[in-house]
């Protein structure tokens, strides 16, 4: 249900089109949609295992731990359908909230994005697009939403840094920009500079970022190249980041 859709009927009706147009296996597709007055509705496939918040943050020890394999599958995934959404399709689109709860998890676990499209079409070149209000979640945002420039695909680019780190250690890194913690972003900045420097990869320094409750089942190589891509991702300086399909090229070259 579309609480906030301010578009008129005919904008409406046109952005729809383009959204059911849109097609990726890592998308959830649009089925169909109602507009009645005020009343507005899109209809979505069902996934089934739902959000991979639920699957993440498990806090209770009695479920299972989602496996490395299947994290690394939806990194990879994630980082695809948003190259799409960036680059591909017909219309460049800018989802503006990438979060755990917009991935959604199918019964092989891999994971397909939801909640794309309406007013958040983007203008060829990336600068410039028609959003004027501030959009996402709090801890996901890219620092550019309070700093009044203009908005582009790189605001996804860091909130995909974001989620990137919390799929590795199995919790919410997005409190960290609210909550007194002795982890910070800082210092995992510090420990990957000092790794790089010695050209080595130390298992203390791998272990430090990995979810405990996985103990010793994830690949150490792989770690290391998801925390790095991530902390290039949120890069205060969006001219830093890299593009989404720089992304996928940097994942696939770890993939085993």
């Amino acid at each position: 249900m579309l609480k906030d859709a301010i578009l008129g009927e005919e904008e409406f009706w046109a952005e729809v089109n383009i959204i059911g147009r849109i097609y990726h296996m890592n998308l959830v597709k649009l089925l169909g949609f109602c507009s009645d007055g005020t009343n507005r509705l899109l209809v979505s496939e069902f996934i089934e295992n739902g959000s991979l918040d639920r699957h993440l943050f498990i806090g209770d020890t009695s479920k299972k731990v989602l496996g490395w394999t299947e994290r690394f599958k939806i990194a990879l995934g994630t980082a695809r359908g948003l190259a799409y959404l960036h680059e591909e399709c017909l219309e460049w689109v800018i989802h503006c909230d990438v979060k755990p709860e917009n991935i959604l998890l199918g019964n092989d676990f891999e994971p397909k994005i939801v909640d794309f499209g309406l007013a958040k079409l983007s203008k060829r070149g990336g600068i410039g697009s028609s959003i004027s209000r501030i959009r996402g979640t709090r801890g996901y945002m890219a620092p550019e939403w309070a700093s009044n420039l203009p908005i582009t695909a790189k605001v996804d680019v860091f909130s995909y840094g974001i989620v990137l780190l919390e799929i590795v250690k199995g919790k919410r890194v997005s409190d960290w920009t609210m909550e007194e913690e002795n982890e910070s972003l800082d210092k995992m900045r510090l420990l990957v500079q000092m790794s790089n420097e010695r050209h080595e990869i130390e298992e203390s320094w791998v272990c430090y970022f990995v979810d405990l409750n996985l103990g010793h089942n994830f690949n150490k190589n792989q770690a290391k190249a998801m925390v790095e891509i991530a902390l290039s991702c949120i890069d205060e300086d969006r001219n830093r980041r890299p593009s989404m399909n720089s992304v996928v090229e940097m994942l696939l070259a770890h993939e085993v």
